[in-house]
């Protein structure tokens, strides 16, 4: 087993083609790699983060996933690649929503996507349930922020700020799939 990454909650080790994830002992959460198992586990019936393995005793294995981060993707690949990983997030961003899963951070995911042949989110441990869901519309600021804003210019990809804002907010009133699919489209 070999050392991978720390994060401020937990400390990951790679063996082979599995990710083992146990509780950075500097941390003060308590049942985050738990609370991840649990919805990993649930979220993989939807296509949704790395294949998850077994959890017990405070270790969670789960499928490696090889890839790049999304920016390093956005800014090695072309146009239609490109579109094509953004629509495929906010769809998973819409699934989430649909079963009232928050998973936080998708407004800054820069190290919470990883692109192989299909984005792959990852880092789950601060899932929680709500009637408040906003995981498409986060992800929706993170594309239309300034610096994402300017890599995707650079790929000749152009979002109208102004509208995408206006479709996040009926979105966010109602989620539904004509809202949703309406988002899809202005990408």
């Amino acid at each position: 087993m070999n050392f991978l990454t720390k994060g401020k909650r937990g400390i990951i080790y790679k063996r082979g083609n599995t990710i083992i994830k146990v509780k950075n002992p500097e941390s003060k959460a308590k049942y985050r790699i738990q609370n991840e198992a649990k919805y990993l586990k649930l979220l993989n019936k939807y296509n949704i983060g790395p294949r998850f393995i077994s959890y017990s005793k405070g270790r969670l294995k789960m499928e490696f996933v090889k890839g790049d981060f999304i920016i390093g993707y956005i800014k090695k690949n072309n146009k239609k690649d490109i579109i094509k990983i953004l629509r495929d997030v906010l769809k998973q961003c819409f699934v989430m929503d649909k079963l009232r899963i928050n998973k936080l951070e998708m407004h800054h995911p820069l190290k919470h996507i990883i692109v192989g042949k299909n984005p792959i989110l990852i880092d789950f441990e601060r899932c929680y349930k709500t009637d408040n869901p906003k995981n498409a519309t986060q992800f929706i600021q993170f594309i239309i922020s300034k610096n994402l804003n300017e890599v995707l210019l650079k790929k000749k990809i152009k979002i109208n700020r102004k509208k995408m804002i206006g479709l996040a907010i009926r979105y966010k009133g109602k989620i539904n799939e004509e809202n949703f699919n309406n988002i899809l489209h202005e990408i």
